[in-house]
């Protein structure tokens, strides 16, 4: 009795904490990104103090490099992102004739397809009537994040706090985890630190391992590109190193969009087009016999549909939280799941091996080859 009441108990806690997180959700995005943040960090300033600085002092360097980071983004990528969306928004008109001269045609005199272009007008209209009002992307961006004032407080607000809370979590991570390791339960501390190692590593090799790759892959996309000439490739080839956080999808969208754009841009050219498959087959290569086999490993084991279904059902149940929180929780979960999998082959409830799976005594196996050697013999 005394011990279903103690389940029960830890069930309505567990539910407790569940009903807070899920009413806090507006405003635990800066906090969960700094715990990222924090994660990421902390083997870095680990690395400094093995090497003579103090935590402080670590955690401070960790932040400059942050910031050098973050201030080129600002500076020189942010910019250059603007001016290709820009591009593309004044080119769709563009790329709307060029679909109703020469694709649709194509496709109804190859395929016999009865395709009508004139819903295409009503989009080229809306584009041509809004290109003059977006040719500053910076005051396009923000103009909508200055029209409501009290979102615009809040979205600064939340940018502010990340650093902040930051630099405390990283400063005071390997006394946290200490502590909430000293309130675990005395019997269950043996498997519970091994579960969390194996999460670890799990978690490790997906957010230094795999985002490095997208990253690497994203710039091997984007100055590919724009060396071929290509006037979106710094868009295309970031949006396909984004996309390689799914196995394959990144090769599949990158050089879907990038032939697209090189045959509007280019028209039926074989270089620049035959270019474009070398940039994609290079980064393809690229991320199966080096990037990931030396960044990942086969350690995360998350399958690309159990990927695409995490990042799907983290948006749609918590919103952008969710899908910054979808891979880790999925690959905690798996670890959890691999472990109860473990016990229930080890429990009664699976019970003893079938006889078709029981082991073959070796007398059995000669029996067998001599018989099949007499009927071979017979016929």
């Amino acid at each position: 009795m005394a011990q279903n009441l103690k389940s029960w108990l830890l069930l309505a806690v567990l539910g407790l904490v569940l009903l807070t997180f899920y009413q806090l959700l507006p405003i635990l995005t800066p906090f969960l990104v700094s715990i990222l943040l924090a994660y990421m960090g902390d083997p870095i300033v680990d690395f400094l103090e093995r090497h003579k600085f103090s935590r402080t002092w670590g955690v401070i360097l960790v932040f400059v490099l942050l910031s050098l980071i973050v201030l080129i983004l600002l500076l020189v990528l942010v910019p250059m992102i603007g001016r290709q969306l820009v591009s593309l928004y004044e080119l769709t008109p563009q790329l709307i004739d060029w679909l109703q001269g020469s694709v649709v045609p194509w496709l109804q005199a190859q395929l016999g397809i009865n395709a009508d272009a004139s819903s295409l007008n009503k989009v080229k209209e809306l584009f041509s009537d809004n290109i003059g009002k977006t040719t500053d992307f910076a005051q396009l961006l923000l103009s909508q994040a200055t029209a409501s004032g009290l979102a615009f407080l809040g979205w600064l607000a939340n940018m502010l706090l990340i650093p902040v809370v930051t630099f405390y979590l990283l400063r005071d991570w390997d006394g946290l985890v200490a502590k909430l390791r000293g309130l675990l339960p005395r019997k269950k501390e043996a498997t519970t630190v091994q579960l969390i190692a194996e999460c670890h590593e799990v978690l490790g090799a997906f957010m230094r391992g795999q985002l490095l790759v997208m990253l690497a892959l994203g710039i091997v996309y984007a100055v590919g590109l724009m060396a071929l000439g290509l006037e979106l490739g710094l868009l295309i080839g970031l949006l396909a190193g984004l996309a390689s956080l799914v196995p394959y999808m990144g090769f599949a969208v990158g050089i879907t969009a990038a032939l697209m754009a090189g045959l509007f841009q280019f028209g039926i050219d074989l270089y620049p087009l035959l270019g474009i498959v070398v940039v994609f087959s290079v980064g393809q290569l690229l991320e199966g016999m080096l990037l990931t086999p030396l960044l990942v490993g086969d350690r995360i084991g998350l399958h690309p549909v159990a990927v695409i279904f995490a990042i799907l059902a983290g948006g749609q149940l918590f919103g952008f939280t969710g899908v910054l929180l979808a891979l880790p929780v999925a690959a905690v979960i798996m670890v959890l799941l691999r472990h109860l999998h473990e016990q229930y082959k080890e429990s009664n409830m699976y019970g003893q091996p079938s006889e078709s799976s029981a082991p073959v005594h070796p007398n059995q196996v000669e029996q067998t080859v001599v018989c099949d050697q007499s009927i071979n013999e017979s016929i």
